[in-house]
């Protein structure tokens, strides 16, 4: 029934779908702070700066692979390869500099390897017709294969440049510098997909392709481009990984798949439910590393950790899963 002076809904009704849609929208971010204090008052030494920077250094990697995995499901197409392109960045920049490859062809090296393995998966996609789920799983067992043939399943150690080493482990007025590179690729991916014409049509893609083609956007042109910027995204973070790690190990981006998928489902539950951000990511990416933290500082077993990390994380999706559908494929 509607209100025969404005033809609007009551306003209780109005009232009633305001307060829904703030919980759909911030409920999961309700659940951070909740967990953030939770820990503040558990355990001693979970708020003090020296932690929150930890915290921040240890999720930089995780949310620049996140924020290329945005674009992907904002386009609906799914990279499954990204933790074996992490790896790949994470061996061959390394391998590079111990054979004396300056540090600016290596870095050049590291995303030219990121542009191929990103053209591959766009090829499969767009061109052969294969479900980007099965193309980049199946590329992402390639990497895997190529990674450690590359190193022969061994870890490469000493010779590494120092400026290299700095971009991992160097600080800024105290502040490490893979938190710097975190904000500025979550700054350029934001505003890439917030503010361009490339960014909406990301979007207008992944709402709606026949609609989109219709409107006369070039679909193939824009799954595609979602695809290698994924690619290009995890070559960053896996150049950044093995800086930080002083080492290039093989199989050191595999934990950045499961992780970086749930960061944007999780994110997918905040500030616009069911649609993939870039805020959303980030603060999904902040939800595991606050988990991840809390939980190694109260001493709690890792196999203990995975379970609890999958309970809470499942509990903050069904709050919103409940009353709003998440399309992510």
């Amino acid at each position: 029934m509607t209100d025969t002076a404005t033809g609007s809904l009551p306003s209780h009704d109005r009232l009633f779908g305001l307060r829904k849609e703030h919980v759909q929208r911030y409920s999961t971010l309700v659940v951070l702070v909740a967990m953030f204090l939770v820990f503040s008052l558990g355990v001693d030494r979970f708020l003090t700066g020296q932690n929150l920077l930890n915290i921040a250094q240890q999720i930089s990697m995780l949310t620049i692979v996140g924020a290329g995995l945005t674009f992907g499901f904002a386009a609906r197409e799914m990279d499954l390869s990204v933790g074996y392109t992490v790896g790949l960045a994470g061996v061959l920049v390394p391998l590079l500099l111990v054979k004396g490859v300056p540090l600016p062809l290596a870095l050049l090296a590291g995303l030219g390897a990121g542009l191929a393995v990103g053209a591959v998966n766009a090829l499969l996609v767009t061109l052969v017709g294969i479900p980007s789920l099965i193309a980049t799983l199946a590329v992402g067992s390639i990497l895997y294969g190529i990674n450690f043939l590359m190193t022969g399943g061994r870890a490469i150690y000493g010779g590494l440049d120092e400026a290299y080493l700095w971009l991992g482990q160097g600080r800024v007025a105290g502040i490490p510098i893979l938190a710097f590179f975190m904000l500025a690729a979550v700054l350029v991916a934001w505003f890439v997909m917030e503010r361009t014409i490339f960014g909406r049509y990301i979007y207008a893609v992944g709402g709606n392709q026949k609609a989109a083609e219709l409107s006369g956007i070039r679909v193939r042109k824009y799954r595609a481009a979602a695809l290698v910027v994924c690619s290009l995204f995890a070559v960053m973070a896996g150049t950044l990984l093995a800086a930080r790690l002083g080492s290039g190990q093989p199989n050191a981006g595999e934990r950045y798949l499961l992780d970086g998928l749930a960061t944007v489902f999780i994110g997918m539950t905040m500030f616009r439910p069911g649609t993939a951000t870039v805020p959303g990511t980030f603060f999904g990416a902040l939800f595991i590393g606050v988990i991840n933290n809390g939980l190694n500082l109260m001493g709690m077993d890792t196999y203990i950790q995975a379970i609890v990390k999958g309970v809470i994380i499942l509990a903050a999706v069904a709050v919103v899963s409940r009353s709003t559908k998440l399309n992510l494929l």
